[in-house]
C-alpha cells in the first residue's frame, strides 16, 4: 500500500501562505490594459457638438447677416454627423474603445473643427476656444502618449489658422487686428491647450492610480479573508472527523490484536493502524495551533501572539525577526491587551514585517508597547532607512524606491497603512535615531486597548 505524505509542519504552511500572497502585479494587472472611453460617450458628446455648430452656424448667417460659405460649412458640419452615425450603426455604442481609437475619434473632431475656424476668421474667431475640449475629454480618459500627440496636434491645427484662414465673417468690411493682438490670441490659446491636457491628465491619473491601488487593497483583503475561512474550514473539519476517526482508530487495533503475526493482513493492518494515529495527530495540531487555526477559539488574541502569527510566513530565517513586548508605562497592566484576529491586521503587520525583511541587512525588530490609553506595534530594521525626501510622501500608492524591480510597484506600504487605518490604527513612517543605527522605523498605534480583564 502506498505510504501518505508527511503533513506539513507550522513553518511549511507558513511558507505555502508567503507563496500564496496575492501579487501586487495580478492584482493590478489591468494597468497595462486600461481602455480609453466607451464610445457612447464620444458618440454624445459629438452630437451635442454638431447641433451646437449647426445652431451656431445658421444664427450667425441667417439671423446676423453676416455671410459664411455655407456649403463648406454646412458640409463639415454634415461629414461628422455622418461619421458619427457610421459609428451607431457599425459598433454597439456600449463599446469601450482602446486608447488608441479613442485618441483618433477626437484627433478627428480636432481637424473637423479647425477647418470649420479656417472657413470662418480663424484665430480671430471667438469659438476658437472649442479647441480646449478635445483635449480636455482625452486629458481626463487618456494615456500620458495619447494625450501629447493630441496636445501637439491641437497646438499645430491653431498655429495654422493663425496663418491661414478665411476672414471673419462681418457686416461690412471685416476688421483688421493688429498683429500683435493676433499673437497674443494664438499664444494664450497655445498656452490653454497644453495647460488644460496637463492639469486634467495629472487630477484624472492621481484619481486612476487611488481606485487602482484601492483595488489592489480590495484583492489583498479578500484573499487573506479567503485563509482565514480556510483555516476556520480545517478547524471544523478537525472536529467534525474526530468522531469517526476514534472509531477507526478501535476497530484497526482490535483488528490488530486479532491477528497473527504471520498472517498475511499483518502488513496491512499495522499500516492502517499507524496511520489512524498520524491522522489524530494532525486533528489535534490543527485543533489546538494558534498559528495556524483561524476558528473562533482564537478571535481574540493578545496583541504580541496576533503579531507573530502576522509574522510568521516571513519568518525564513534569511533574516533574524526579533520580538519583544512590555508595557511602556509603569501604572499600564502587565498583561497585553487583546485584539480581535481579523484580516486587515494580520495583512496590514505582515506587509509591514515584509518589506522590514526586504531592506535589512541582518535583522528586524518588532516592538509591541502598552499603556493603558494605547497599544503600540513598532517595525524596525537595520537597513539603509526611507529617503528623507521621501518621508512626508510614504504611504501613498505606487511609491518605492524599489519601484519597477523585481515586481515591487509601490503598493506593499500603501495597503498596509490602509488596512490598518481601517483597524482604527494611527501608522506613522520614521527612521531610527543616530543611536540605534541605521534603519527604517514604522509604528501602528490602537488608541483605547482592550485587556482581558475588562
Amino acid at each position: 500500500m502506498p505510504a501518505h505524505s508527511a503533513p506539513a509542519t507550522a513553518a511549511q504552511a507558513a511558507s505555502v501562505a508567503r507563496r500564496t500572497r496575492p501579487s501586487f502585479d495580478e492584482a493590478t494587472s489591468f494597468l497595462e490594459g486600461r481602455s480609453g472611453v466607451r464610445l457612447r460617450s464620444l458618440v454624445q458628446i459629438r452630437w451635442i457638438a454638431v447641433a451646437g455648430q449647426a445652431v451656431t452656424a445658421g444664427a450667425v448667417h441667417w439671423g446676423l447677416g453676416f455671410k459664411l460659405p455655407v456649403l463648406f460649412v454646412f458640409g463639415t458640419i454634415g461629414m461628422s454627423a455622418l461619421l458619427n452615425l457610421i459609428f451607431e450603426i457599425g459598433r454597439p455604442t456600449s463599446t469601450q474603445l482602446r486608447d488608441r481609437e479613442a485618441a483618433v475619434f477626437l484627433g478627428f473632431d480636432v481637424l473637423q473643427l479647425t477647418l470649420l475656424l479656417y472657413l470662418t476668421g480663424g484665430i480671430a474667431n471667438p469659438f476658437v476656444l472649442l479647441l480646449l475640449a478635445p483635449v480636455a475629454v482625452a486629458g481626463s480618459n487618456l494615456s500620458r502618449g495619447s494625450v501629447g500627440v493630441l496636445t501637439g496636434l491641437t497646438v499645430v491645427c491653431a498655429s495654422a489658422i493663425t496663418l491661414f484662414h478665411l476672414p471673419l465673417p462681418w457686416d461690412g468690411q471685416p476688421p483688421v487686428l493688429p498683429g500683435i493682438f493676433v499673437t497674443a490670441v494664438w499664444a494664450a490659446v497655445t498656452l490653454s491647450i497644453v495647460l488644460i491636457a496637463l492639469y486634467t491628465w495629472r487630477l484624472a491619473d492621481e484619481g486612476r492610480r487611488m481606485g487602482d491601488a484601492l483595488a489592489a487593497v480590495a484583492a489583498t483583503l479578500a484573499h487573506e479573508q479567503r485563509i482565514s475561512a480556510l483555516g476556520a474550514l480545517a478547524a471544523a473539519a478537525a472536529h467534525e472527523l474526530g468522531s469517526p476517526l476514534s472509531t477507526i482508530s478501535v476497530v484497526s487495533r482490535e483488528m490488530q490484536r486479532e491477528v497473527e503475526a504471520d498472517d498475511p493482513l499483518r502488513e496491512d493492518v499495522d499500516l492502517l493502524v499507524d496511520q489512524a494515529e498520524r491522522c489524530r495527530t494532525i486533528l489535534a495540531r490543527l485543533s489546538v495551533d494558534p498559528v495556524g487555526d483561524m476558528s473562533d477559539a482564537y478571535t481574540i488574541v493578545p496583541v504580541p501572539g496576533l503579531v507573530e502569527a502576522a509574522a510568521e510566513p516571513w519568518n525564513d530565517g534569511k533574516v533574524k525577526i526579533v520580538f519583544d513586548s512590555m508595557p511602556a508605562a509603569p501604572s499600564a497592566p502587565k498583561t497585553a491587551p487583546v485584539m480581535v484576529r481579523g484580516p486587515e491586521f494580520v495583512q496590514g503587520v505582515g506587509n509591514l514585517v515584509q518589506n522590514a525583511c526586504g531592506f535589512a541587512q541582518s535583522t528586524v525588530s518588532i516592538t509591541t508597547r502598552w499603556t493603558g490609553a494605547w497599544v503600540e506595534v513598532a517595525v524596525e530594521d537595520d537597513g539603509p532607512g526611507f529617503p528623507d525626501t521621501l518621508l512626508d510622501e510614504l504611504g501613498a500608492p505606487f511609491l518605492s524606491t524599489r519601484d519597477g524591480t523585481d515586481g515591487h510597484m509601490g503598493l506593499g506600504v500603501f495597503i498596509a497603512k490602509t488596512l490598518l487605518e481601517r483597524t482604527g490604527a494611527i501608522v506613522r513612517f520614521d527612521n531610527r535615531p543616530p543611536s540605534a543605527g541605521s534603519g527604517a522605523r514604522v509604528t501602528a498605534r490602537w488608541k483605547n486597548p482592550v485587556f482581558r480583564s475588562t
